[in-house]
């Protein structure tokens, strides 16, 4: 059996265990191709997992009839080799904890594009949809680094650059992309849409908007566009950018789930690496337990996504609840355990769940030193939250997750995961930032992951990251061994507030990292030893 559309109907897959759509695929593609609703950037598994499953569930009760258009913003492959050769569909597997697996087929994606003006028809067919009046929401899954447009030492990257420079008509940064087509949803009318980021980013709206904002005032500046153009970006009647926050683990796709559906009868399932190193298939393996909060701000209206779980509500709420996890009980969590992870030679997250000093580092830190900065937002209780994250999501053993994908893009992650959390101990009347311990702790190791060297002083490979050249450079003269080898190849790091959300040395925590970093160096299993000495504590 093959994963396609003219097989969806055939008994094959209720007889071994899948939920199909319930509801009319063609009408649906016609419905969208005529009045799109949603438009989705960013085609991995998170959205595949999570975002199409939600307006799936609309449409399987009857409250939608249409489906989202997806716009992977360059890769081609997971178009032609994935999506296309499946109709869009995808299989959903939930990886339960106790070892089943529950299958469902995700059938709500009407149209794959690709989003450069290089595909002559897709870009054609996305100024279409920019200028579709029944246009009400772009949203995004792209990744922090997605939205960036500076560089660490504050210059515009090489391809923003390009695009300021040459205006709106064929754009290569992704920032630069959504501006110039919202430029033509502006000149069709000033038709109204929200623009939502989906992204594990501290106020990702804003940053949205920030970035998109800061190329069309470059474009004004220029003529390529007219001042009334940015005063419609600025006006939320028009255009909004509501924040969010979104959780849930989709770990690349796992072998073993690939062969128990190869296994069950289904030809053709294939995992492929894509240039941007991610890894996709006709199916997307995720735990189930799954979060999305969004600033209700929709000034063309939207799908009724709260009848599919999602939790609307005002901006102070939203705040607080991307507070709570992107910064203290979940993000933080995860890249502690995705930097000692590699350090220590894991493959999983769940193994490391059951390390003892890696459970206590983020049990220490979770409850004892990020929960006391977390507001509770009312609609979820943070403290449950945390203690789900500690002991059922991160432990489950078939959710192959591993330290190595984590660890992408840490740079990016830091300032959010670590960095707004010593802002607030530092600005506090009562908590002391000197006092804390395992966050500087991640911190150093970090430092000490950066050398690509693992704590049996074998080379270990880095996951990509857009600052790992840069950051690589400062460890070149460090040797394991040898702790005055440190010198100061540290203060340019600590101290940078792009890195870390503000000087550490400023903070207090500049000399304790260092502290820590030079005891990692001391030996092989030297990262170990300081692990055990602090945890035991």
């Amino acid at each position: 059996m093959k994963l396609n559309k003219s097989n969806l109907n055939d008994t094959f897959w209720e007889r071994t265990g899948f939920e199909i759509p319930r509801f009319n695929l063609e009408e649906m593609q016609d419905k969208t191709r005529q009045e799109p609703v949603w438009l989705h950037f960013g085609t991995g598994n998170i959205f595949r997992g999570f975002i199409a499953e939600l307006q799936q569930r609309l449409l399987d009760k009857g409250k939608a009839d249409r489906g989202i258009v997806a716009v992977a913003p360059n890769d081609k492959i997971e178009i032609n080799e994935v999506y296309k050769p499946a109709d869009n569909l995808t299989i959903l597997v939930h990886l339960l904890p106790d070892g089943r697996l529950n299958k469902k087929i995700v059938a709500s994606v009407a149209e794959y594009l690709v989003g450069s003006p290089e595909e002559t028809s897709d870009w054609m067919r996305l100024k279409e949809i920019f200028c579709k009046k029944s246009l009400q929401m772009v949203s995004f899954t792209v990744t922090e680094k997605g939205y960036g447009i500076i560089d660490l030492s504050g210059e515009y990257l090489p391809e923003v650059k390009e695009d300021i420079h040459k205006g709106p008509e064929s754009p290569k940064s992704l920032m630069a992309k959504i501006a110039s087509l919202l430029y033509y949803r502006y000149k069709n009318g000033q038709l109204p849409v929200a623009l939502v980021s989906m992204d594990n980013c501290s106020h990702n709206g804003d940053i949205l908007k920030k970035s998109i904002k800061t190329i069309i005032e470059n474009w004004v500046q220029k003529g390529f566009v007219e001042e009334g153009y940015l005063a419609y970006i600025e006006d939320s009647s028009k255009v909004s950018f509501p924040c969010t926050m979104i959780d849930k683990i989709t770990p690349r796709p796992s072998e073993e789930v690939k062969k128990n559906l190869t296994d069950a009868g289904i030809e053709g399932i294939k995992i492929l690496c894509t240039s941007k190193n991610s890894h996709v298939s006709q199916f997307v393996n995720a735990e189930r337990p799954q979060y999305l909060v969004v600033e209700d701000n929709f000034p063309n209206g939207r799908p009724p996504l709260e009848a599919a779980g999602v939790y609307f509500t005002d901006m102070p709420t939203v705040d607080k609840v991307e507070k709570m996890k992107v910064t203290a009980c979940l993000n933080p969590i995860h890249t502690a355990l995705a930097i000692f992870g590699c350090l220590l030679g894991y493959k999983l997250i769940a193994d490391e769940m059951r390390d003892e000093q890696l459970r206590k580092l983020v049990e220490k830190m979770g409850y004892n030193e990020c929960m006391p900065v977390v507001a509770d937002p009312g609609i979820i209780n943070p403290a449950q939250f945390l203690d789900e994250v500690l002991t059922q999501r991160l432990p489950n053993p078939f959710i192959p997750d591993t330290p190595q994908r984590i660890a992408c893009d840490t740079s990016q992650k830091i300032p959010i995961r670590f960095g707004e959390t010593i802002k607030t101990y530092y600005n506090h009347p009562v908590l002391d930032v000197k006092r804390l311990t395992f966050i500087p702790l991640v911190l150093a190791g970090w430092c000490r992951y950066l050398m690509g060297v693992d704590d049996n002083g074998n080379k270990m490979e880095l996951s990509p990251d857009p600052l790992l050249d840069e950051l690589k450079a400062h460890f070149r003269t460090v040797r394991l061994g040898e702790p005055d080898s440190a010198g100061d190849s540290l203060k340019t790091i600590l101290s940078n507030g792009r890195i870390f959300g503000m000087n550490l040395y400023e903070a207090g925590l500049g000399d304790k990292i260092e502290g820590y970093f030079r005891e990692m160096l001391t030996g092989k299993n030297a990262v170990r030893k300081v692990l055990k000495k602090l945890t035991d504590n």
